[in-house]
């Protein structure tokens, strides 16, 4: 049985419940993984690890505590991010990372200007597509045999990603996107994912990290001995970077939480708000 998805509109619901039922159908006798969490023994029938799950957000938050301020009264509010990895630790498998990316000099001061006003000039902010890899991590992972989807929750809408595993390569007639055209293929017990053919109206991460249309992002998955998901991306783009750019590795745990089906359309209102240039500290 072999579904299709790359080419039709189907909302998320419809994709991950087509999905997992294909994915349980072609599963061999014994090998059924479950429905979340991980085990350093789960693999599919084909011997890959099974990367199949629900699992916590894995994108960048805000570094330390949030403040608010309304009316002239301070609030400041912690967020847990224990769930996710800090760059501090290491992780077995990662690579090398460095802690930015690194601009041709003609493109400094327009990174620099970016990161300045990014309230004002972030996509995100304005309910754009965060677009890859700066959406971070899946949800939900549904593995089959020739084909890997990604599920994703973020407010400008719950998207997905359709990843052919069969050896096909770019489409040469796919339209440019924030998402980018990714095929997939396996390095051992690492699921490489390649992606090429982006719009350059995207960030690839905050701090004013704009790139070209020539972006092409490797990202590596994987699961750590205790079973948790290991996300780990690099940014090549020969037109405004002087090397690759990888980040640090995160560490991401399963979690019962579904993914949310239908979230609220993202609307933006608080642009006309903005007093001055403050981001992340103030909100």
């Amino acid at each position: 049985m072999k579904i299709d998805l790359r080419n039709r509109s189907l909302s998320l619901a419809t994709a991950a419940l087509l999905a997992t039922a294909v994915a349980y159908s072609q599963q061999a006798p014994g090998v059924a993984a479950k429905a979340t969490g991980s085990t350093k023994a789960r693999r599919t029938a084909d011997g890959h690890p099974d990367l199949s799950g629900i699992w916590a957000f894995g994108i960048d938050l805000p570094h330390g505590d949030l403040k608010k301020v309304v009316d002239g009264k301070v609030t400041v509010s912690h967020f847990n991010q224990d769930a996710r990895h800090h760059a501090s630790n290491e992780v077995p498998g990662a690579l090398a990372w460095d802690k930015a990316p690194t601009y041709k000099p003609e493109y400094q001061e327009k990174v620099k200007e970016l990161s300045t006003k990014e309230s004002k000039l972030d996509p995100v902010f304005y309910c754009a597509k965060p677009g890859v890899p700066r959406i971070g991590s899946p949800r939900k992972i549904v593995q089959l045999p020739k084909e890997t989807i990604f599920l994703y929750e973020d407010i400008s809408g719950d998207g997905y990603r359709i990843i052919p595993t069969d050896g096909r390569g770019h489409r040469a007639d796919a339209n440019p996107s924030a998402d980018g055209d990714p095929v997939g293929h396996w390095e051992k017990d690492t699921f490489v994912v390649e992606t090429t053919n982006f719009t350059d109206d995207t960030w690839f991460g905050e701090n004013g990290y704009m790139h070209s249309d020539k972006m092409r992002v490797i990202e590596r998955l994987w699961l750590s001995p205790e079973g948790n998901l290991v996300y780990q991306a690099t940014v090549e783009d020969p037109v405004v970077l002087t090397k690759p750019w990888t980040n640090f590795a995160r560490v991401i745990k399963s979690t019962p939480n579904e993914v949310l089906e239908e979230s609220p359309p993202c609307k933006e209102d608080d642009g006309q708000r903005l007093l001055n240039l403050d981001h992340h500290l103030q909100r």
